[in-house]
């Protein structure tokens, strides 16, 4: 079983020593995704919803680097830097979700990169 990792300019480069994904047999480990417009690098304008939306379509992009989807992944985590904002969020991910909606944690945090107010994270499995 080799490791590889998964790459695309659809979805915002890496900020740090990471990849946007990596492969490792079957499975598809996605970094987590903060809502950073692609083509520019910068924060999405508008608040959380926004955010979301362009979280989970980072995410997408990702996936479909791996030439997988959605209705591949079996893990999310989402991180908030306030849990006030749930509701919002999980009615915007429903709409990501395929028939099987993947485990998932959700937790707040203190602070985010670059200020952002959402992060997910996902593993996908890539056989079948």
């Amino acid at each position: 079983m080799g490791i590889a990792r998964v790459e695309t300019d659809k979805a915002p480069a890496a900020i740090g020593p990471y990849s946007q994904a990596v492969r490792a047999g079957d499975y598809l480990y996605c970094s987590g995704q903060i809502p950073l417009c692609p083509a520019s690098g910068e924060m999405v304008d508008g608040g959380i919803a926004e955010q979301t939306r362009q979280v989970l379509d980072n995410l997408k992009q990702v996936l479909a680097a791996a030439g997988v989807d959605f209705s591949a992944v079996v893990k999310t985590t989402i991180y908030l830097v306030d849990l006030a904002d749930f509701a919002t969020v999980n009615e915007i991910y429903a709409g990501y979700c395929a028939a099987i909606a993947p485990a998932r944690a959700t937790v707040q945090v203190a602070a985010l990169p670059k200020g952002a107010l959402v992060e997910i994270d996902a593993i996908a499995f890539c056989c079948g």
